[in-house]
């Protein structure tokens, strides 16, 4: 146990020398567990955060340097409908909206996620996926208006522990950022029960913990730390139903890149449309006390 925690914690200074890179895409702020939603069921999320300060527009304009719209005060809604097709597969589809007070409610784009993980027949130490993320945004919010996303996702529970690591790549289709390859973005997350307690057969736990969000720019080049993104989000996770999912968090941005304060939150219902109620975590999509 010693030697496991003294790994996360190397594991950890490593996340901290490295950071995000580009315009910063608070949309959806999870980092995600290895657990598929089950065959035939449907997880519907609403992701929804508020940047209390963040990117302003730069003198004599309403866009900023790179002609996206500010961030200063956005709200962002996303709406994520995630559907389990086998026990190890399932497809995720992601409505993004923007509103401010300025410019008045937008949509942004839609992104369809695949995901995989290894089943659990294969007795694997951790929970290992894999999923790639593909989809459009306006240039108005990103300029790179066609991105694809390759996440592996390992995660673990240790006793009331959870831990999770998603060592993210992502690349530019359409955009300025096409040039400069694939995009180093470390996502992490270690939370703690602080509370358990058990009302009827599903054992409920409230749990405490900090999210890493990152890109350190190309995996091969990353740029200078000043120009990289870091943003690190105290977080609370709430586990009282097989069938939901809530988290919430303060984001805080340690770079002049990244957004430097928000609010976020996710609420989740899984629907299983005449399904037989089962129990269990796997179930759900979802990793013990956490979020995606």
């Amino acid at each position: 146990m010693r030697s496991v925690l003294m790994g996360i914690v190397a594991a950890a200074m490593l996340l901290l020398s490295a950071g995000v890179a580009r315009a910063q895409d608070n949309y959806e702020i999870q980092v995600y567990g290895s657990d598929t939603v089950e065959r035939g069921a449907t997880m519907v999320e609403l992701h929804s955060n508020f940047t209390i300060e963040g990117s302003e527009p730069v003198p004599g304009s309403d866009r900023t340097a790179d002609g996206t719209w500010p961030t200063n005060h956005a709200l962002h809604e996303t709406l994520e409908i995630t559907q389990g097709i086998t026990p190890w597969f399932e497809t995720g589809f992601y409505v993004f909206t923007s509103a401010q007070s300025e410019y008045g409610w937008a949509w942004v784009g839609d992104h369809i996620r695949p995901r995989v993980r290894a089943p659990d027949s294969w007795h694997w130490p951790v929970g290992a996926s894999l999923s790639v993320e593909v989809g459009y945004q306006q240039a108005s919010f990103s300029p790179d208006t066609w991105t694809i996303e390759v996440r592996p996702i390992v995660d673990k529970r240790l006793g009331r522990w959870y831990l999770a690591f998603n060592p993210t790549f992502d690349k530019s289709l359409h955009g300025p950022g096409v040039s400069e390859g694939w995009i180093f973005s470390p996502n992490a997350k270690a939370s703690y029960d602080v509370i358990r307690w058990k009302s009827g057969d599903y054992p409920k736990a409230l749990a405490l913990g900090l999210e890493y969000y990152g890109s350190v720019g190309p995996w091969d080049n990353p740029d200078p730390f000043a120009d990289q993104q870091e943003q690190f989000v105290p977080a609370i996770d709430l586990d009282v139903s097989p069938r939901w999912e809530f988290n919430f968090g303060v984001g805080i941005g340690v770079t002049a890149a990244t957004d430097h304060l928000l609010v976020k939150g996710i609420v989740g219902r899984r629907f299983d449309f005449g399904r037989p109620k089962t129990k269990g975590k796997g179930d759900l999509g979802l990793p013990a006390s956490s979020s995606k």
